[in-house]
């Protein structure tokens, strides 16, 4: 079993900055750390899930409203998933998930297309 544990949520100023981390430990048949989709999920309240960014081997994926102000990247070395978040804004207050498609794929932005996630961290952006 794949088990995902989040790391680094907090509060923050405006124009702040946060790295997330997600641990990545166990094992499940056909999944490849360095090669399925990985992705970083978050919630605001009264709101949907949303995708906010994703890599699949060499391709990153990110959503609009965080394009140019986060970035995903893998340790293979450490199997960990970080998201490192600049110039944060009020928006991006939300609980932020890592989530894994172990032997599956889609969409990377739709939280069906996962079927292992973390148990989420907060992430509180205010004045």
């Amino acid at each position: 079993q794949v088990r995902l544990v989040e790391s680094g949520g907090g509060s923050v100023q405006p124009g702040g900055s946060l790295s997330l981390s997600c641990e990545v430990s166990g094992s499940a048949p056909g999944f490849n750390f360095n090669k399925d989709l990985m992705g970083w999920f978050r919630q605001r309240p009264g709101k949907e899930r949303e995708g906010v960014a994703a890599v699949s081997g060499a391709n990153t994926y990110y959503a609009d409203s965080v394009k140019d102000r986060f970035t995903i990247s893998q340790d293979n070395a450490k199997n960990t998933l970080s998201l490192q978040m600049d110039r944060l804004i009020l928006e991006d207050t939300a609980m932020y998930y890592c989530a894994a498609a172990i032997r599956g794929g889609g969409s990377w932005y739709l939280p069906r297309n996962y079927n292992t996630w973390g148990q989420g961290t907060q992430v509180t952006v205010t004045v």
